[in-house]
Formats: structure tokens, sequence, C-alpha cells
């Protein structure tokens, strides 16, 4: 079992530092693997919202603090709401990964497109890949301290378990490895969504990322090496056709057989973002309730 897969027991006391909305500006969720730069449109204050909160909550898994933040479907009962975990893009945060999202969740609940769920952003570092790195451990804090945070806050369920994930680039790679974690601990998802999942089909490519610590490391995380490890969960990929990360993409889909899969012109930038990541809230919506998504 490697580092990933153990849980380990940490204090059960959630240390608050902060429990309002702030004003921070939200760009594109893919971080700094996008080409195009984020413009006015691309940009979304929490001020006045009533749909999202940001906390600052302190990860014992990543020795630091990290923000949450929250998304809610306007005009619904959040108690006890199906939870989706957001996991931000290469040199992203949890803010920036939020772009557009409480809107684009508020409109298909409103419209009857998808039941009420939550989504939850939070920090992963900024070229982590989502795993245990030099005393920072992402993946545990996602397998170990989200589930409680979310508890406290009445969301989840009893457990505080995500029901699924979206990931962005670096996000969706991460999302395929927490897929596969979970289903190694008895726990799976019922969906992931991954938009432009940052999967290389070489070392000479990623070595160059410096995310891993070598070869052998990378090969025992990579998802296209472990499709596998996803059986049962329902998967829905998106990748443009012009992303420098399409290869890997066409690849996964060609081994997981996804329920959903769209590769469609567009690179790895946030227009092609904007474009995706609506209907990856509703895929991950239809699936809240065991539904499946239908496409207009």
């Amino acid at each position: 079992m490697t580092r990933e897969q153990r849980t380990r027991m940490v204090s059960r006391r959630t240390m608050l530092t902060t429990g309002v909305a702030g004003s921070a500006a939200l760009v594109t969720g893919l971080g700094s693997d996008t080409t195009a730069a984020s413009g006015p449109g691309e940009v979304e204050a929490f001020a006045n919202r009533n749909n999202v909160s940001l906390e600052r909550v302190h990860s014992v898994a990543r020795n630091r603090e990290v923000d949450l933040v929250l998304m809610y479907p306007e005009g619904v009962d959040r108690a006890r709401l199906p939870t989706c975990l957001m996991l931000h893009g290469r040199w992203g945060d949890a803010r920036n990964a939020a772009a557009g999202v409480p809107d684009w969740l508020s409109n298909s609940v409103r419209s009857g497109k998808i039941p009420p769920y939550a989504i939850l952003s939070v920090d992963g570092g900024g070229n982590s890949y989502w795993h245990h790195r030099d005393g920072d451990d992402p993946m545990w804090m996602l397998l170990d301290e989200v589930p409680r945070w979310l508890a406290e806050r009445n969301l989840g369920g009893a457990d505080g378990l995500p029901f699924a994930t979206i990931g962005m680039s670096m996000g969706g790679f991460g999302s395929l490895v927490y897929a596969r974690r979970r289903n190694e601990l008895g726990s799976p998802l019922r969906t992931t969504s991954v938009i432009a999942p940052a999967l290389l089909t070489n070392w000479s490519d990623m070595r160059k990322r410096r995310a891993f610590a070598d070869e052998a490391e990378w090969a025992e995380i990579d998802p296209l090496r472990h499709v596998d490890a996803l059986d049962g969960v329902s998967l829905g990929v998106w990748c443009g056709t012009r992303d420098r990360f399409i290869k890997g993409t066409r690849r996964f889909i060609e081994l997981a057989d996804p329920e959903f899969a769209s590769t469609t012109p567009g690179g790895h930038n946030s227009r092609y973002y904007r474009k995706a990541l609506p209907e990856a809230v509703r895929f991950t919506g239809a699936h809240a309730q065991g539904q499946r998504l239908r496409r207009e």
C-alpha cells in the first residue's frame, strides 16, 4: 500500500480562521497551463454572492492553511446536499477554479436539468499533481480531512464523503487518482468528470514538470496505467482537439470507454474551459440521484 492509500488518524478539530465570504477575484480554473489570458468575462467576485462561501482551514495533511470555496445552487435547502469536489489545475487554487461555477450550477438546477448538489473547491498545491511530495499530501487531505470538513458543515450526508469530482488539467489527473483511491478504500465515487486532464504518454514530457521524484513514482500513480482501478465509476471526459493533452486524453478514452466523451475543436485555454465546464456540471448533477445526462 502506498502512502497515498493510507488513511491516517488526525485531530477532529478543524482550525477555522475565517468564516465569511471574501471579495477575491476568480479566474480560469485550468491554471497556468492555459494559453489565453483571463479577461473581464472570466473574473467573478465573491462579494454579494449568497450561494458562495469562502473559509480558510488548517490542513494537517498539507501542513498549511488552505482555502475552501463552497458553492450552492441558489434557492435550495443546503442541509446534507450531496457534494462534488472540484480540483484545480497546475499553479491554480481553490478560488480561481470556481470561476463561473456558481451560476452554471444554479441555472442548471433552476431549469430542472439536474437535482441540487454542492461543489467544494479546495487548495491542492501549484504543481502537486494531487499526490504526496516533500511533506505535502493533498491526496491525504482529500481522503481524510475533506469528509470531516463537509460533515461538520452538514454536507455530503453523515459521513461527509463527496459523491463526485470535477477536475481540470492537473486537477483532472488528480480526480482520476482520487477515484482510484476511493475504489481501493471501498467507498467508490458515483462519477468523475475530467476536463483536459493532464495525461502525458511518456516520462520525458512528464519529467519536465518536476511533479514526480522519478519515473517509477509517476508510473505507480499515472491514471493511464491504472484504468482498471476505476471500474464502476461513471466517467465524463472533455478535451479540445488542439489541446496539448489530447493524445493522452484520447488514449484514456480508448482504454476507459467512459460514459460520456467529448473531443471538439479547442485548445488548453479558458475559452474551451468555459464551454466544457457547464456540461461537466450537468453531467455530475445527473448522477447525484443515479440519472443520466441528456444531450441537448
